[in-house]
Order: structure tokens, then C-alpha cells, then sequence
């Protein structure tokens, strides 16, 4: 009886398992690659266009926060800072510094290459777009910056120092007490509620879980924990 079937099609189920694996092996990492938000990503620490010390400008120097990133207690979103802020200063300081390059290349139109092109920063801290996000109603009842960038004063490079997962921000949703420090303690980045209770005695609070709580009370902060809370 002769065959029914070409020779070749011996091999069909193979290929086709082949192709059916190498089909799943492709959607799994392009989920991974595009689907899975960078916010999860502790360490996540991408080159810079032009090399930017926190430590330098906050810790030594003691910039306020809010003078790059002058959004973050009137908008949802906070700012990276324009060249104009940097040129601010560095027109007049480090002006010649090697490092400076790019930032003279966008805003010095008397620099060899200059082109008026801002620069462009690789971001960091990026929600998904599923999730709505208010950095300043976070920062005006409260919780500082530290919280969820870390110690960002001491950082020579910048980082993700939290993993801003759904299940972290809900842990601080769920007891924000143990976050919440008074207003004008918000950009400090070395704040200590021990320290603070010592420097200023409150009425029946004598320990940081204490002073978190009255905090709460005091700022009439209760975070929900619904999904509409974040997801609308």
C-alpha cells in the first residue's frame, strides 16, 4: 500500500511543537521586557547623559528638593529639572568642567556643537500607566521623599531604592503612621522622630509609634485601600 503521506511530513509534529515553543518562549520575554513596569526593579541604575551627584548638591551643598523638583507639592507628578535650572547656577560655577559638557552643548550658545536640545535624562521612578499616582498629596500630609526613594542625599548615582510594587504602597496604606512625619520635616532628609520628640516634647507621645499616630490623627489621613483608589 503506498504511503499516504510525504516522507517530509514525518517531521511535521516536531516543527510544529518547535514552533508552538519558540511562539510561547516569545511572548513570555516580550512580557517580561515591556509589560513589567521598571518601578519593580530595585537597583535600577541606567547611565546618565550627564553625571548628577545627589550626594554633592543635597548632602554637601544642601539643596532643597523642591528647587529641581519644584512640582512635587502642587502637582501629581514630580519634575525632572530643565536645563534652565542647572544653568541657573553652573553658568556661573564649574562653568569649564569637562562634565558640564552636555549641559553647555543645550544651553550655552557660545559652546563648540551647541544644538538647543534639552537633555535627555533616562527616567527612573515611572508608575504604569494603570496606576494613578499624586506626588503632592503624599508630600503635603507627610510622607517624605526618603519613604520611597530612599536616602537619596547619600546617592552619587541615583537608583530605584523601593520596589513600588501594589503590595508595597498598600503596606504603607494599610499603617501610613509608621511613614508620616510633621510638614516642614518632609525634605529633611536626615529626620529622626527621636530626635525630633527630644527637640520638641508633645502632649502623651514619648515614642516615634506614638508621635506616627498622633500625626494621623492630626493630618485626618486615612488612606483607602480600594482598587479605585489607584485604578481610575
Amino acid at each position: 500500500m503506498a504511503n499516504i503521506f510525504p516522507r517530509w511530513s514525518n517531521l511535521l509534529p516536531l516543527k510544529i511543537a518547535v514552533c508552538v515553543l519558540s511562539v510561547a518562549g516569545g511572548v513570555v520575554l516580550a512580557f517580561t521586557y515591556y509589560a513589567t513596569p521598571k518601578a519593580l526593579v530595585v537597583g535600577y541604575q541606567p547611565s546618565q547623559p550627564m553625571p548628577f551627584s545627589h550626594k554633592l548638591h543635597v548632602d554637601q551643598i544642601g539643596m532643597d528638593c523642591r528647587y529641581c523638583h519644584s512640582f512635587v507639592e502642587v502637582a501629581g507628578h514630580s519634575n525632572v529639572p530643565t536645563g534652565n535650572t542647572c544653568w541657573n547656577c553652573h553658568q556661573h560655577i564649574q562653568r569649564e568642567s569637562p562634565k558640564l559638557a552636555p549641559l553647555r552643548k543645550s544651553m550655552d550658545p557660545a559652546f563648540p556643537g551647541y544644538d538647543g536640545k534639552p537633555i535627555e535624562w533616562v527616567r527612573i521612578h515611572k508608575a504604569p500607566d494603570y496606576v494613578k499616582f499624586n506626588h503632592s498629596a503624599h508630600v503635603n500630609r507627610g510622607i517624605s521623599c526618603v519613604s520611597c526613594h530612599g536616602a537619596v542625599d547619600q546617592m552619587e548615582v541615583i537608583a530605584q531604592d523601593q520596589n513600588h510594587s501594589m503590595g508595597w504602597c498598600l503596606t504603607c496604606h494599610r499603617a501610613p503612621e509608621t511613614q508620616l512625619r510633621p510638614l516642614e520635616e518632609v525634605y529633611n532628609m536626615k529626620y529622626d522622630a527621636a530626635q525630633y520628640l527630644k527637640a520638641h516634647p508633645q502632649p502623651e507621645v514619648t515614642t516615634p509609634a506614638e508621635f506616627g499616630l498622633m500625626l494621623k490623627e492630626q493630618f485626618m489621613v486615612a488612606p483607602k485601600t480600594t482598587c479605585a483608589t489607584c485604578h481610575h
